[in-house]
């Protein structure tokens, strides 16, 4: 075996080192995620489902549903996971066996993404607010300042969706209005998958830009505001009532988005809230229909967590930690293109900053980490 040869196992003993040192993590992160109640837990759910009347309350039924896909989902990631892991291992002791250094490459990215993975996993098993689990409603809105704001909106909005895209949840498109020479005056979406609003909720906050402005002809440094509003998308609304009269309905054509599939008909809707003034719009489904039921459940979603942030403001406005929570009117983060950073104004440790083209083409996961954990560490503080 020559020299080159002989490096090569050495990394693969060590590669298979580090994958039976996760095994103990993993049988440990089965805990933090309760698999075992959360098996216990569908095999009953599933039960019910068998009911004759289960079907009758539609409400109800559709809530037991969410919660067995949501529970098979977090039983599959992690059956894979454990999975995944054996079979790198079985993979890394086979090429040691057979001095195949050839599958060095494959075993070192099986072993990077397994700690992904795993370290994502661990992060989901400290989500445990009560609307954690829930799909995210995300809108974008540009401050004062024109094209350049407008423009780092969209910059925003492509940050938070190639994120998702990445970490595999769903996007979709409801409500978009073009900027006056680029980038955009509004946007909404949402965002579902396991723990969508867990991981989003700490984007809710003014984001701060920095950069030499691409529409100022002399090149000066532009600094530039917009907000990015994220709340849960509640599942049992029944407690908010609209009437009629409560809001205004006003259908309108829908006006596109680039390159985005929107209907070019007078689908669209506009519903606004009299008594609070909060402004709801889709106009992405195929009928006018459609888009009155999404705006009325976005409204009530709106109505809900006003509400409850009302309450809670009322009760808890000296203890309730920061991270995490964003405030509208708070700016949470800068993006220093000059400086080539992104800082979190949140973490008070020293890995607040961090690379901002990394950032802005999605890779929201260190900063999402960071923040989680911080909040978890101020949670055992407190209590």
């Amino acid at each position: 075996m020559n020299a080159e040869v002989f490096v090569l196992i050495v990394e693969l003993e060590e590669a298979k080192r580090e994958l039976v040192g996760m095994r103990p993590d993993i049988e440990e992160l089965s805990q933090a995620l309760h698999i075992q109640a959360l098996t216990a837990k569908v095999e009953e759910l599933e039960q019910t489902t068998l009911a004759p009347d289960f079907w009758g309350d539609q409400a109800r039924s559709s809530r037991v549903l969410q919660t067995i896909k949501q529970s098979k989902d977090t039983i599959e990631e992690y059956t894979d996971l454990k999975s995944r892991l054996e079979d790198a291992i079985a993979l890394a002791e086979m090429a040691i066996e057979e001095n195949d250094e050839d599958s060095l490459p494959e075993v070192k990215s099986e072993l990077a993404d397994l700690k992904a993975q795993a370290e994502r996993m661990r992060i989901e098993a400290l989500m445990v607010g009560e609307y954690d689990n829930s799909t995210a409603i995300v809108s974008f809105h540009p401050g004062a300042g024109g094209t350049e704001a407008q423009d780092w909106c969209q910059m925003l909005y492509r940050m938070i969706t190639r994120w998702a895209e990445t970490n595999k949840f769903k996007v979709k498109l409801l409500d978009w209005l073009d900027g006056d020479a680029a980038g955009l005056k509004s946007a909404t979406i949402t965002v579902e998958g396991p723990h969508a609003y867990g991981f989003l909720k700490s984007e809710n906050g003014v984001h701060r830009l920095v950069r030499v402005s691409p529409f100022d002809a002399q090149g000066r440094r532009q600094t530039s505001f917009a907000s990015i509003e994220v709340m849960p998308e509640f599942p049992d609304l029944d407690e908010i009532q609209l009437r009629d009269e409560d809001y205004e309905f006003v259908p309108f054509h829908s006006s596109g988005a680039g390159g985005q599939n929107i209907n070019k008909v007078s689908s669209a809707v506009r519903i606004t809230h009299k008594a609070t003034g909060i402004v709801v719009t889709c106009q992405t489904e195929r009928s006018q229909l459609q888009n009155r039921a999404k705006c009325m459940a976005m409204l009530a979603s709106k109505l809900y967590e006003a509400e409850r942030e009302r309450v809670e403001g009322a009760i808890t406005s000296e203890r309730r930690a920061q991270v995490g929570r964003g405030m509208r009117n708070e700016r949470i983060r800068t993006y220093n293109f000059p400086q080539n950073r992104v800082t979190d104004h949140r973490l008070t440790g020293e890995n607040k900053n961090f690379n901002i083209d990394a950032v802005m083409n999605g890779d929201l996961d260190p900063i999402i980490d960071a923040l989680t954990m911080q909040e978890q560490a101020e949670k055992l503080r407190e209590s």
